[in-house]
């Protein structure tokens, strides 16, 4: 009998269970809403980039996206791509997402960005060691017994202060427009223009040439080392000018126990002393016209004295000499 009361309450408890389930269940059912972001006023740019109908989210990827597009460079002939965060540049995009979600329609809202001068700077400097060009002067050289003068060509240094700051607009006013970087010319420091007279001196025949820049003026018959003072063959240039200049003797056994001699008559310079790099030797005058074209004097080249004195008028200091062999 009990078993029978126990399984009758059993199943009234479960009766009675269902019943409070169902009601509970039938008080929690009601209609549910569903409520739209909130989407960005029509218009409205950021950066100059559309953001009008989008959702906060979408705006922010749109922004990012577009600033995170490289700048293109122009430097030379070569175009290059450099993004903002190699110039150590981010841009502020989600206030300014916050700002668009308030802002009326068609408004145009700027994009703060932060700059990095020293990223900035680094990049361009490096831009500069990587494509400036220094000058090239006019060399002189000597090709087939004639003097040659290689062209010269003007160099080229990046701007850099204006280039950074063309950088740094680009970025503020998250412009991805091709960007040339400018340049200075650089002058060379020698032009064909500058080398001027130039010497060349043939010891085999006693001969001494002149020119002007690569083209013959004069030619001139001269005196040159015996085989026991033999001019020397090189390359140098005049470093001294004297006018009426006095002799003195070398520290050589020919000129042993000889004193200076003035100017004047019978002096062994003549009136005119062009004094070479190469120690102790010059062109000058002599008294002594019958050595001219030979191989006579103890290292210098002799000339007439009047050709001598016209020589001395039309060379300067830093005058180019090349004494040959031939």
């Amino acid at each position: 009998m009990k078993r029978v009361i126990l399984a009758v309450l059993f199943v009234l408890g479960l009766a009675a269970a269902g019943g409070v389930s169902a009601g509970v269940g039938s008080t929690t059912t009601s209609t549910g809403t569903t409520t739209d972001p909130q989407v960005i006023a029509a218009g409205v740019t950021i950066g100059g980039v559309a953001v009008g109908g989008m959702t906060a989210d979408e705006a922010d990827a749109a922004v990012t996206d577009a600033f995170e597009q490289p700048l293109q460079l122009l430097v030379l002939r070569h175009k290059l791509f450099v993004k903002p965060a190699r110039l150590g540049t981010t841009a502020l995009v989600r206030d300014a997402v916050n700002r668009a979600v308030t802002s009326p329609p068609d408004t145009p809202l700027k994009l703060r960005v932060r700059l990095s001068r020293p990223k900035a700077q680094a990049y361009v400097d490096s831009l500069a060691k990587h494509f400036d060009q220094k000058p090239a002067d006019a060399q002189l050289v000597l090709r087939n017994l004639r003097p040659m003068v290689t062209r010269a060509h003007p160099g080229l240094a990046l701007r850099r202060l204006p280039s950074l700051s063309a950088i740094f607009t680009a970025l503020v006013d998250n412009s991805r427009a091709r960007l040339r970087l400018q340049f200075r010319a650089l002058a060379p420091r020698v032009t064909p223009r500058d080398v001027g007279p130039v010497i060349v001196i043939h010891r085999g025949s006693n001969r001494l040439y002149l020119y002007n820049g690569m083209r013959l003026w004069r030619v001139f018959g001269v005196a040159t080392g015996q085989s026991a003072y033999p001019t020397p063959l090189g390359r140098w240039s005049v470093v001294v000018k004297w006018r009426n200049p006095w002799w003195y003797p070398p520290k050589s056994p020919w000129a042993q126990g000889a004193k200076p001699i003035p100017p004047g008559p019978g002096n062994p310079l003549g009136t005119r002393w062009m004094g070479l790099s190469a120690s102790g030797v010059g062109i000058h005058g002599t008294p002594d016209d019958t050595s001219i074209g030979y191989s006579a004097s103890h290292g210098c080249i002799r000339m007439h004295i009047p050709d001598a004195e016209w020589l001395f008028n039309h060379v300067r200091i830093g005058t180019t000499v090349f004494i040959v062999s031939a």
